[in-house]
């Protein structure tokens, strides 16, 4: 929807991950190069840990981009709470084998030779963990076990295991010692810093085709960053809001209220979803909202009834219009912004383009 008002090429605020819009800052530039020295390296465990929405999986994907597939046979795992034969059925699985009701020794032998044949052609594989977190300590070993494999002095598998902070103690705690010699590289991934936030901003809009419309007034990315705290993920759910808010307003510039409105609008949406569910159920909701809004001007008002028996019956009846043009004015006031909210919640869901066009024409017929 917005990227028709503000002529972008693109949405530039998509919460899922995609290498294209990576963004170097300092620490996704160091966590990017022990990627590329694991890659080189070809051997041991490269750890990457951060925040939820800090970018990890990003970077992974933009390594599992540029690898070349002649060389490394790359597969990606995202796993759950698995136990040691979880994660060996799951590994078989991702490498195309056989792994339903089979005992652990023949996992194992029937990935080492699945290993030992690409070896033979000349390639080694990547295996790419995510939410490495929720593993148990078995599956860690497991892992381990699995980095044994080799020919001569040269590794059968790789493996880059991504995760939240948490993983870090794990990987600290007793009897670990053994999976920790394994790692060759490990970086902490931190959120973007003040002056990054506005450039991560402009950097993602640039490569849609952004020609500074809309324009920033000053603080707004200051503001941006206190309510983000700098983590990528919560900036694009803000800033993808934002522009949705900009085009409904037709802003041609955003201002701090802007941004304070969206995240007040956010907070609300929060609380209806608790307190009211059936708000945000469907788009079927929304032309409610405004049906709703016409009928709350047809209320009859006590003291109106009483001013209307001392008077004649024409000046009645138009005081009764009258009060039901005011009734009206005052409840699209009030409403709008609930409206507009449902308006946000259906344009963020590419599902229901055609329910939004409908739910517009139905505002603009109210307002009319």
């Amino acid at each position: 929807m917005y990227e028709d008002f503000y002529k972008l090429k693109a949405k530039p605020f998509r919460l899922s991950p995609d290498p294209r819009f990576l963004f170097r800052s300092t620490a996704h530039s160091k966590a990017l190069a022990y990627l590329r020295y694991g890659l080189q390296t070809g051997e041991g465990f490269v750890v990457i840990t951060g925040g939820v929405g800090t970018g990890k999986t990003t970077l992974a994907r933009l390594i599992l981009s540029k690898i070349n597939k002649s060389k490394v046979i790359a597969v990606e795992l995202v796993t759950s709470q698995l136990e040691s034969d979880d994660m060996l059925r799951l590994v078989a699985a991702a490498l195309g084998l056989a792994h339903q009701d089979l005992p652990k020794s023949t996992l194992l032998r029937n990935i080492e030779t699945y290993l030992m044949a690409r070896a033979r052609e000349g390639k080694r594989v990547l295996l790419l963990v995510d939410e490495v977190q929720n593993l148990s300590r078995g599956a860690m070993e497991e892992l381990r076990m699995l980095s044994n494999f080799q020919v001569g002095e040269r590794a059968l598998m790789q493996t880059f295991m991504l995760g939240q902070a948490e993983f870090r103690p794990m990987m600290q705690s007793p009897g670990m010692e053994q999976f920790r010699q394994r790692i060759i590289a490990s970086f902490h991934l931190d959120p973007l810093s003040r002056e990054e936030v506005q450039d991560y901003i402009y950097h993602r809009l640039r490569l849609c085709g952004w020609q500074d419309n809309p324009s920033f007034h000053e603080g707004v990315f200051e503001r941006i960053f206190e309510h983000t705290a700098g983590v990528p993920r919560r900036i694009n759910k803000l800033c993808d809001r934002l522009l949705l808010h900009g085009a409904i307003e037709e802003l041609q510039a955003i201002s701090i209220e802007d941004v304070n409105s969206v995240i007040e609008d956010e907070k609300q949406e929060m609380h209806a979803f608790a307190a009211e569910p059936e708000v945000a159920t469907g788009a079927e909701t929304v032309p409610k909202a405004v049906n709703e809004v016409t009928e709350a001007a047809n209320g009859n008002n006590v003291k109106s009834l009483r001013m209307q028996n001392m008077i004649s019956n024409d000046d009645r009846r138009l005081l009764a219009l009258e009060k039901k043009l005011e009734n009206l004015d005052e409840t699209i006031r009030r409403d709008r912004k609930r409206i507009q909210r449902m308006i946000m919640m259906l344009a963020l869901s590419d599902d229901n383009e055609k329910e939004l066009r409908d739910v517009m024409k139905e505002l603009d017929a109210v307002e009319k």
